[in-house]
């Protein structure tokens, strides 16, 4: 199972995930519960994969992760994340190395916190492709 997060710089969990250009993809598929989290791989979307503009014509750096872990994400984000087989988790959790310790360990993620740009995703979202 491949775990996607969406980070600032690759330092904290961030919100806008469509818009969203580094994020942290946790390859666990060898990993197992006495095991020190492996490295995750650093991935810079270019322009043209950010999720918000991909056409889904071509394979994307992003392709395979199960989860998506992000700070905020609109309507349109999480309905284009399932068609891609992808489930999108919200959390109000800064730090990703403890964002995805808790999603392993079974704990429940922090709630995520207000964010009036929020708002305005959602009435975007109601005009999106997605």
């Amino acid at each position: 199972m491949k775990i996607a997060i969406a980070t600032k710089d690759y330092t904290a969990v961030s919100g806008h995930a469509g818009q969203c250009r580094h994020w942290l993809v946790y390859d666990l598929s060898a990993h197992r519960s006495n095991q020190l989290l492996p490295a995750p791989l650093r991935v810079d979307l270019d322009k043209d994969e950010v999720l918000h503009v991909f056409e889904d014509d071509r394979p994307h750096p992003l392709d395979g992760i199960a989860i998506a872990v992000c700070a905020s994400a609109g309507d349109g984000f999480i309905r284009h994340m399932r068609k891609r087989g992808c489930d999108v988790l919200l959390t109000g959790e800064s730090d990703p190395a403890q964002a995805i310790t808790r999603i392993l360990a079974g704990e429940a993620l922090p709630d995520p916190r207000f964010d009036i740009t929020t708002s305005l995703c959602k009435l975007r979202d109601l005009f999106s492709r997605h």
